[in-house]
Formats: structure tokens, C-alpha cells, sequence
């Protein structure tokens, strides 16, 4: 068989329709959404909407991967029809599961449940995979079928649905997926402001889909658990792209983006569109995510993203994943704020961490997380520093921050060494004082950081080093766009990869000291 990773098929399942009205619009698109663009971005510094082409996620797998669609003279992979024609093993196709509440293709009395979804999303795998093996062109044989599954907001449930179904009926197509990409999903469901959790008796267009308690049952959970947990799927093959943007989402007239709040894409709360789960050693597993400033949906919506399509392609094509967690040895406190702790008043202080990042030779970024778009990382001061003995405190190494998981791609590097590159704005802003409750506000000032650092690596193959990469680093102050220190490399406890430190040190009151570390393994 020719070499066919990691190009996967890929089956696209679409979002939530509430009305009637809406699944018959969705059902009139081929492509259910999957094709729609924008040619619009918010980016100028002027604050002006710049024109920018970006043609859909479909049509850029197409041109820029050779991907082909599977519709011929009309035809698709329905059940219903004949399909007679070769699928190519890079495909993408459209689950179409509104068709059966249509009132044109189906009996139009109602939408069918989740679990019904899921059912026809595993008959559309097993479809799928006798038609590519059917290919001789293709020289696949049914073990070596896989194929992706790329889900926006509710779809990413009924993926789920289906992963997570413990029917032995639906082990051949569980074993066929090998990735995840979710974006905009309510993985722990939807609240609002004054509603937390969407009622379980809100029957009108399916609404109660988001409500836990029902998807405890369709996600086959024990009631009351955590709904966001993925079970026997590994949660490092799941990817969710999580939206902060909640002002251009106008469904209803803007009125979903008021009541859900500034904390989310303007349906999903961002504390909501997240999984986890546990790894081969019952580890709890943060699945990786990225954050981007994008809305729901619309003209500014996370999948007509050009963020959105680097991060999929990057996930489903990828051959090297990187993570960076910050260890924070010692925060120092102001002079002032050290004086009242030493004389037994209660202190409490709250830090915010801020980062984003971006690959060499492009205009956008992989991840942000921003105070001003309430997704920057918060941590106490307890958090960080539990124990309560002595003035020096041992750092909890359980609570250092997961700033970023990236994909590399040597395929896509602007170097011809396939070396990848990419820079981590990385700041900790000045934390918010309380002393015996009271807030100290003593040469404070709005927006200051205790730390920045726009930091620059670059890892080159190298058969001779350690993992095959080596690795060098830089700092954008005193080396613009070029990285100089080469790091000391070591292998990961597990083996799975290698990890390097860099030093974290700000001599300053407030300022703090630890390290940055980076760990790189090998994705496919």
C-alpha cells in the first residue's frame, strides 16, 4: 500500500438547527456550511474591517492538500442510492443527519434524537470504509482504514454520541477514527447568566440537547458526572478550538450573546467548550486546545477562520506537538505588601498569565489567551503556593500553568531545512492585592505585568540529536526574529518526546522566578 498518512478521510459534521426553517436551509447546502468563507477580518490596527479571502476550510483542503468531495452526477454516499464511482482515499464527506428531519428528504415531523445521529454517523463510517477499500486504486485494506471526524458545536456532541457508545455494534467504526476536531462545542453543555445549565424541560428545537443531565445519557455517563470527560477515546486525539469572541455573534439579534455572556463565543461559555479524560494510565488528560478570538458563528465565526484551518490542519497533519508549561518557583511581593504579611495580616494576591503564539512567516495566531477577552489563565497565590508554613512557600507543580499545545508542520516551514519556528508572547500581569480584605492599590497600575517576553525557538532535524531535533531559542529584545541559545535537550519520563527549559527570572518587587518548559513529541 502507498503511503497515506496522514491523509485521512475526513467527515465533516455540522452544528445545531433549532427551527424548521433552519433544516431546510441547512439540507439545501451540499456542504452544510463546511464550504462557507468570509472575506472579512477584524486585524487593522486602525480598527477598520480589513478585506481578507479566506475561501472555507473545504475548498483550501482542496487546493491545498487534494482533497476531493465525493458527489457524482448528483450522487452521494446515501444509503438509499447507488455509488458506484471510486472514492479516493483523500475525501471529504458531509454527514448529512438533518436530511431525515427535512420535510423535502425525510418525514419533516420533528427532529430525530442524538443517539440516532450517532447511529447513522457510525452506518456512514462503515459506508465509507467499503467504498475507499473497494478502490483498488486506493490499495486500502479494511485494518488500515481510518478516517477523521471534524465537528462544529453540536456536532462535536454527536461525534461523542457516538465515540462514547458502548454498543459492541459500533466497534468497527469506533476503531476507525483516529482524530477529533471539534470547534465550538459545549462539551459541558450551555448556561446563561441567570439560567446555569439549559433546563431540562426546554423542549423547543431540541434545546435540552445542552442540558447535562441529558447528555449524561447520551454521552452513556453516570448522572451527575462530569459531562465534558471522554470515555475510551484517548483525550490527546481529541482537539478543540475554543472561541472568545461574543460581540459578533448575532443570532437573535445579539440577545444569545447577552445572556450567555463576555466569557464565551457568544453561545458557548469558554469554560464549557473543553474535554478531558483519562490517558492508557487513568491519568486525567487535558485534551489540547487553542483559544481565538472568533464568535460562534457569522462573517467573524471560528470555522471560516484562517486560525480555525491552521489549527485543524495542523492537528490532522502534523508531525510534531509541542506544549509549554510554566513552573513558577517564587512570586515576590511589593516591599509594602511583604511588610503587612510579616506583621500577621491576611494577604491574598491573584495572578493572570497571558499568551500567544504564532509560527514563523505568518500573520496570524495558533492560540491567545488575553485578559481583555476573559480567557487569559488565572491562578491564586494559594494555588500556586499552598502550603501555609514559614514565608517560603513550596511551589505545586499540579497548578503551573499549561500555557499552549501547538502542531508543527516541517512540511509547511518557510525553510527549506523543514526547520519549524515559532514565537510565545508570554506575560504574567501585576496581580490584584488584598489585604484583610482590602484592595491595595499602592503604586498600582492598570494593565502592568511583572513579566514579558517574546520568546523565539526554532527545532531543526538533526538525526545526531536527541529525539531528531535540536533546538535553539531567542529572545525578541535582544535578537529580533532569531533565535541564539541552543538548549540542553533531555528525554521526557515517559520517552514519549524531548523537553528543554528556559529560565524565568524577573528581578523586581513584585517579579518572580522559575522556568518555561517546553516538551516536543513526535504526532501523527
Amino acid at each position: 500500500m502507498a503511503e497515506l498518512h496522514p491523509f485521512h478521510p475526513i467527515i465533516y459534521v455540522r452544528g445545531f438547527a433549532a427551527t424548521q426553517s433552519e433544516i431546510e436551509d441547512t439540507v439545501a447546502d451540499p456542504y452544510m456550511g463546511f464550504n462557507i468563507g468570509s472575506t472579512k477580518s477584524r486585524t487593522v490596527w486602525t480598527g477598520e474591517v480589513k478585506k481578507y479571502f479566506f475561501e472555507s476550510p473545504l475548498v483550501r483542503l482542496m487546493s491545498d492538500h487534494d482533497y476531493q468531495d465525493v458527489f457524482v452526477d448528483g450522487d452521494d454516499l446515501s444509503e438509499a442510492r447507488r455509488f458506484d464511482a471510486g472514492v479516493p482515499y483523500r475525501c471529504i464527506v458531509i454527514y448529512r443527519y438533518y436530511d431525515q428531519a427535512s420535510q423535502d428528504f425525510g418525514d419533516g415531523q420533528g427532529t430525530p434524537a442524538i443517539e440516532q445521529f450517532a447511529r447513522g454517523l457510525n452506518d456512514l463510517i462503515l459506508r465509507l470504509k467499503q467504498k475507499v477499500c473497494d478502490n483498488p486504486a486506493n490499495g486500502v485494506s479494511s485494518d488500515q482504514f481510518r478516517c477523521y471526524l471534524v465537528a462544529h458545536s453540536m456536532g462535536g456532541l454527536v461525534c461523542r454520541s457516538f465515540l462514547q457508545n458502548p454498543d459492541p455494534a459500533f466497534d468497527a467504526a469506533q476503531a476507525s477514527v483516529d482524530k477529533l476536531f471539534t470547534y465550538a462545542t459545549p462539551h459541558n453543555g450551555i448556561d446563561m447568566r441567570i439560567v446555569r445549565n439549559v433546563p431540562g424541560w426546554l423542549s423547543f428545537g431540541d434545546v435540552n440537547n445542552f442540558n447535562r443531565e441529558r447528555m449524561a445519557k447520551y454521552l452513556y455517563l453516570p448522572k451527575g458526572d462530569d459531562v465534558a470527560v471522554l470515555r475510551d477515546f484517548p483525550p490527546e486525539r481529541v482537539f478543540n478550538l475554543v472561541g472568545t469572541n461574543p460581540r459578533d455573534y448575532k443570532v437573535a439579534g445579539g440577545l444569545s450573546s447577552w445572556a450567555v455572556g463576555e466569557s464565551s463565543d457568544g453561545l458557548v461559555r469558554i469554560e464549557n467548550a473543553t474535554t478531558h479524560g483519562p490517558d492508557k494510565s487513568g491519568t486525567d488528560l487535558q485534551s489540547p486546545r487553542a483559544f481565538v478570538h472568533r464568535s460562534h458563528s457569522g462573517y467573524y465565526g471560528i470555522v471560516n477562520s484562517e486560525e480555525g484551518y491552521q489549527n485543524l490542519t495542523r492537528f490532522l497533519f502534523g508531525k510534531l506537538r509541542v506544549d509549554g508549561i510554566l513552573d513558577v518557583d517564587d512570586i515576590s511581593l511589593p516591599v509594602e505588601v511583604q511588610k503587612e504579611l510579616k506583621s500577621g495580616k491576611d494577604v491574598k494576591a491573584s495572578y493572570q498569565f497571558e499568551i500567544a503564539v504564532s509560527v514563523r512567516g505568518c500573520q496570524w495566531q495558533l492560540t491567545r489567551r488575553d485578559v481583555r477577552e476573559n480567557s487569559a489563565i488565572f491562578r491564586s497565590y494559594d494555588e500556586l503556593f499552598p502550603e501555609t508554613q514559614g514565608e517560603k512557600r513550596a511551589p505545586d507543580r499540579k497548578a503551573s500553568p499549561h500555557l499552549f499545545s501547538v502542531f508543527l508542520d516541517p512540511d509547511k516551514s518557510v525553510k527549506n531545512s523543514g526547520a519549524v519556528s515559532f514565537a510565545l508572547d508570554l506575560k504574567v500581569l501585576v496581580p490584584d492585592y488584598t489585604i484583610d480584605g482590602l484592595l491595595f492599590l499602592d503604586r498600582h497600575y492598570e494593565g502592568g505585568f511583572i513579566y514579558r517576553e517574546l520568546i523565539i525557538v526554532e527545532a531543526i532535524p538533526d538525526k545526531t540529536a536527541l529525539g531528531g531535533w535540536r533546538i535553539k531559542y531567542g529572545y525578541q529584545d535582544l535578537n529580533p526574529g532569531k533565535p541564539g541559545s541552543s538548549a540542553n535537550t533531555y528525554a521526557l519520563a515517559d520517552n514519549s518526546g524531548i523537553g528543554f527549559d528556559i529560565p524565568i527570572q524577573q528581578n523586581t518587587n513584585p517579579g518572580l522566578t522559575g522556568k518555561l518548559r517546553i516538551e516536543a513529541r513526535p504526532w501523527s
